[in-house]
């Protein structure tokens, strides 16, 4: 018995080494690649070249990503919460609860570039909006809503039942329950869930490709116009092989941003547990 749980230990503690050895590896690798092609006119300025990409910034596409992003938050958020608030506190079915989780678990296995194709489909082609920014923004929503939902139903679940009767058997509505005591107390959970699924949908290049991005285009103004983004011009800058330095350059950004969002929903999720 004590062998094996020696061997069970060892065996945890190689793979925890191996896992953070090559995520390890493959920041220092991006970073050392990326840091020194990282000046201000670089973060500040539009592409240029002869290819595009080969001089100039990336400003476009970091503003770019920051409309697609926000707007897949707004979007996946807005019907993610709502649909695990009324598969938690509101829905009396237990079918229709299990037909509910069985969507969002069909929807969180169905790859990236189908979701391109459904949203290039119906927001580009049937509702006649072209390629743009909402769009994109919207399929990335799509996208990361099983994300957030799921998250968000643990969440509401884990909230103390007690406080929950405690509000009923003071003739507080089922309503009031929820938007005073119940989501107050796994904000930090749901803001979390939201950060997280952000990071997800700024690093995904595939719905955008059918959606909104765009080789090259000014900073935007408009949700209804195209606009660049950071992982397809990543994408661009690696297939056409004109400039492997700026590409590492995009690639180190994109991984600053996620790792400074990241790092303040781990803080706001710390904080407000204190």
């Amino acid at each position: 018995m004590k062998l094996k749980t020696a061997l069970v230990k060892l065996w945890a503690v190689a793979s925890c080494c191996l896992t953070f050895g090559v995520i390890f590896f493959l920041f220092a690798y991006i970073f050392a690649k990326g840091a020194g092609a990282i000046t201000w006119e670089f973060l500040t300025e539009s592409p240029k070249g002869m290819i595009i990409g080969t001089e100039g910034g990336i400003l476009p596409a970091i503003v770019g990503s920051a409309w697609y992003t926000g707007i897949a938050c707004l979007f996946g958020a807005t019907l993610g919460i709502c649909t695990a608030v009324y598969q938690v506190y509101y829905c009396r079915s237990q079918r229709l609860s299990n037909a509910i989780a069985l969507v969002m678990q069909c929807m969180a296995g169905v790859p990236s570039i189908v979701m391109g194709l459904f949203g290039y489909t119906l927001l580009v082609l049937t509702l006649g909006w072209g390629k743009c920014i909402l769009a994109g923004g919207i399929t990335q929503g799509v996208m990361i809503l099983p994300f957030i939902q799921v998250r968000a139903e643990k969440a509401l679940r884990e909230v103390d039942q007690n406080l929950v009767r405690a509000s009923y058997a003071m003739g507080m509505s089922r309503a009031y329950t929820v938007r005073r005591i119940v989501l107050p107390q796994c904000l930090p959970q749901l803001v979390s869930g939201v950060i997280l699924g952000a990071c997800y949908a700024m690093g995904a290049c595939a719905p955008l490709i059918f959606t909104g991005a765009v080789i090259i285009a000014k900073v935007p103004k408009d949700l209804m116009k195209p606009a660049m983004a950071l992982p397809y011009h990543l994408y661009m800058l690696l297939t056409q092989g004109t400039s492997s330095v700026n590409a590492y350059g995009t690639a180190f950004v994109m991984m600053i941003i996620v790792l400074v969002t990241n790092s303040l929903a781990t803080w706001f999720a710390w904080r407000n547990k204190k």
